[in-house]
């Protein structure tokens, strides 16, 4: 019992002199660490994380090393404290290349660990505090940067593991500059004060956006904009609850969605902001098809600088910048960004923003004109009038390139609204924009810009310094064609409703944009006019200086009744028009293509009625004119029309140019000139009936496109009045001589004109001259004939046609 006695003795002293080492140990680390002077141990640490990062790190102000207890600690662990580091006055370098000296400063960090996990070799960090931090990005031209580290490897894997809960700062700085990109931005982040949810910021940058809209395309387009957005907005809240098969849920997530739809619906004005906050119906799901929450906005941050060459300013929010390292969660992004005119309002998600894996966000566009996002997103689009779109932005990035779609949008375009979808594809070797695009209004004179038709003071508000010359009415402003390589588009476009100018025949269009390597072709550009269609097919070839351009026209069915809507003397009128024309040219803008135009251009008119008054005003029968204006309205039949003209170089020579009705035959000869754009037409009038007091003397059109000239032809006019006077002194009723217009009776060969005018006309290729030919005619048609045009009679017979050959021409 003695000796198991004194055992217990020595093992008591073993285990009072332990526990006393212990203390001490603790009591001399505790006072070690109160005492010691860390800055001496800066060295050390500067070099240690220089290693390890590949770049010069340096602390520069104090070090310390304190003990705190635990905030937020219950029972026995809330007596043992934790270590607290801090250190201020930190400097990362940049590499040599940079223009600055440093990539990132800090004012002060500091930092408590968790004592208890480092028994388990976890680190754990409840939060870091940054004070004033600042990161300067840049990028050369050969695509080097200064924010990848050249770390330290090992062999071996680590045994310690870092668990970090939070950052927290109070203000931070962001510089970055891109040489490639002609970027050079500045920017700064700070905390909110507390968290908000998506569904609140989705409301304020919805009203901020139509705000802006307004701005751009008036208050009336902006409303029209907003209630076209708010009911998609509904449609898709509500085919996102039938097919969730929760429609009391999805009410309640719609305020939130990137699709809003509260202010259509109604339903949704009294959810909470809770509610407001959780996922929107139309992001990526995960897991067994649920929704992830989205977290709050936590962080807000402004912008300023320059992007191409393009001043930008902006602000938004952002999600705290732990949930950058959740992958799982969509991760709130919003924006409101002005560059140059364009302004761009976003409020949506990033799926894993460390990796860019996706993106869900309702977008807001607008702009002076469409084209001015070329040099901003690489985008080539046409010149419009002021913008404004709303719509649902989704987007994948993909190894082999990213895909975005501009899904359901709706959007105003000066005076008309545009609905559809793009799609964008990153592809090699050009980039693809694909989509559908509906006006269901589309005012005329929006279109203008598109070809540089509209006025020089709206090509000003667009950024364009061209001025389109005050005697010219073919558009002089040149094709962006050096833009046409940078991308391939797929798009059709239909206009269902045409606004325009009540003497405009036209009442809706349809075209099929495809752009591959800098060649555009529109096919088909088809329009409908009056009652009929104007079928168009066009190729412009970019690729190469100057621009060709190949152009084919078929008109069928076109009403001659509809083609002057607002020509009284018009509305009795029958009949069809049918024609055909191609060409081809060289030039980069539409004045220049028709200068240099060469081909052939035909037309003909069958089987219809005229109204009288017209056709003696034509002959100038002034005796029957006044009589038609006080008793009659009869109308005149037409048997045929024709214009058949070649151009050349920009020279359109009428071949034939006539109509044959039951009371007269009318020819025209001379030439349009696109080059300088005049006009040189005579109208030679030939009476089939016996007619008193007719001039019977040419009419002439003249002048220019702007400034047109349609007067008598005085010379023959005055003939014809000194041969009264004379003969009026010999005898006064042989004076009414040369008022009498005696019939002419020969007809024009309307059969053996509809075989010509059947046949196809054609161009040679671009910059090559139409070679000289016209349609034969039968014996006493010809140039000098009344039936005939300027082109006179050449080339091969033309055999006659019958009724039934007319006919199928008249239905095709």
């Amino acid at each position: 019992m003695a000796g198991t006695s004194t055992v217990a003795r020595r093992i008591g002293k073993i285990v009072a002199w332990l526990v006393a080492v212990i203390v001490i140990l603790i009591v001399a680390l505790a006072v070690f660490i109160y005492t010691f002077d860390w800055n001496r141990a800066r060295p050390w640490v500067n070099d240690k994380v220089s290693q390890a990062i590949g770049r010069q790190f340096a602390i520069t102000g104090d070090l310390k090393v304190g003990w705190r207890h635990p905030v937020g600690e219950t029972g026995w662990k809330s007596w043992v404290p934790w270590p607290r580091f801090s250190a201020a006055n930190i400097v990362v370098a940049n590499p040599d290349w940079t223009k600055r000296p440093h990539f990132a400063t800090l004012d002060e960090i500091d930092f408590q660990v968790e004592v208890l996990p480092l028994l388990a070799h976890d680190i754990v960090i409840p939060a870091i505090n940054l004070v004033n931090p600042s990161v300067d990005l840049e990028k050369t031209l050969d695509d080097r940067n200064n924010w990848t580290f050249k770390m330290q490897s090992s062999s071996t894997p680590s045994e310690w593991k870092l668990t970090l809960h939070d950052i927290q700062f109070a203000k931070g700085y962001v510089a970055y500059t891109d040489a490639k990109l002609k970027t050079n931005m500045e920017g700064s982040i700070d905390t909110l004060g507390q968290p908000i949810p998506i569904g609140e910021v989705m409301k304020q940058q919805e009203a901020a956006s139509r705000s802006a809209s307004a701005e751009m395309v008036g208050k009336a387009g902006a409303s029209r904009l907003g209630k076209q957005a708010d009911a998609i907005a509904a449609s898709e809240a509500a085919a996102a609850s039938e097919a969730s098969g929760a429609s009391a849920v999805s009410s309640a997530t719609a305020a939130s969605t990137v699709a809003p739809a509260e202010a259509a619906s109604g339903a949704a004005k009294g959810q909470t902001d809770a509610a407001a906050s959780q996922t929107p119906a139309n992001l990526p799901s995960t897991g067994a098809g649920a929704k992830q929450p989205i977290p709050p906005y936590a962080l807000g941050w402004t912008i300023k600088g320059t992007y191409n060459n393009t001043p930008v300013s902006g602000s938004g929010k952002v999600g705290g910048l732990l949930a950058v390292q959740d992958s799982s969660r969509p991760f709130p992004v919003q924006a409101d960004v002005k560059a140059g005119d364009l302004r761009v309002g976003l409020v949506g998600t990033i799926t894993d923003p460390a990796h860019l894996a996706a993106v869900d966000l309702r977008l807001w566009l607008q702009g002076v004109s469409l084209a001015r996002l070329y040099p901003l997103t690489g985008v080539t689009l046409p010149d419009t009038p002021p913008y404004a779109t709303e719509g649902h932005l989704v987007g994948q990035f993909r190894q082999g390139g990213n895909v975005f779609k501009y899904e359901n949008f709706t959007g105003r375009v000066g005076g008309s609204d545009l609905n559809g979808s793009l799609t964008y594809v990153a592809r090699q070797p050009r980039p693809l924009l694909q989509g559908e695009l509906v006006s269901n209004v589309l005012r005329f004179a929006d279109l203008a810009p598109i070809v540089g038709a509209d006025s020089n003071a709206s090509k000003a508000k667009r950024g364009d310094a061209t001025k389109q010359p005050s005697s010219k009415l073919l558009p002089t402003e040149e094709f962006r064609t050096d833009r046409w390589k940078a991308i391939d588009a797929d798009v059709k476009f239909t206009g269902k409703q045409i606004v325009k100018d009540p003497a405009l025949p036209i009442t809706n269009l349809y075209t099929h944009v495809v752009m591959t390597d800098g060649v555009l072709s529109l096919t088909p550009l088809n329009f409908g006019v009056a009652g009929g269609t104007l079928s168009n097919e066009i190729h412009l070839d970019g690729s190469a200086t100057p621009l060709k351009g190949r152009f084919s026209t078929s008109a069928r069915h076109l009403k001659l009744k509809q083609l002057f809507p607002t020509f009284k003397t018009m509305q009795s009128a029958l009949g069809e028009v049918n024609g055909d024309a191609a060409l081809s040219a060289t030039g980069n803008s539409p004045a220049a293509l028709a200068a240099t135009s060469n081909g052939e251009v035909k037309a003909l008119v069958t089987q219809g009625e005229v109204s009288r008054l017209i056709m003696e005003a034509a002959g100038l029968n002034v005796a029957n004119v006044v009589y038609e204006k006080l008793f009659g309205k009869r109308d005149v039949k037409i048997n045929c029309a024709a214009a058949d003209f070649v151009a050349t170089n920009g020279v359109l020579d009428s071949r034939v140019f006539a109509l044959d009705t039951d009371d007269a035959v009318i020819n025209i000869d001379g030439n349009v000139n696109l080059r300088d754009e005049t006009m040189n037409l005579g109208i030679h009038p030939h009476t089939k009936g016996f007619r008193i007091f007719s001039l019977r003397s040419p009419l002439y059109v003249k002048g220019t496109f702007k400034d047109p000239h349609v007067g008598v032809d005085a010379a023959a006019l005055a003939l014809r009045g000194g041969a009264m006077v004379g003969l009026g002194l010999i005898n006064p009723f042989a004076a009414l001589i040369p008022l009498i217009a005696p019939s002419n009776n020969q007809p024009l060969p309307c059969a053996e004109l509809l075989a010509a005018e059947r046949a196809r006309p054609t161009a040679p290729p671009p910059g090559v001259r139409q070679k000289a030919k016209g349609p034969v005619l039968p014996d006493g048609v010809g140039a000098s004939s009344p039936a005939a045009g300027k082109g006179g009679a050449s080339g091969s017979p033309v055999s006659p046609v019958s009724p039934e050959k007319a006919a199928e021409y008249k239905g095709s």
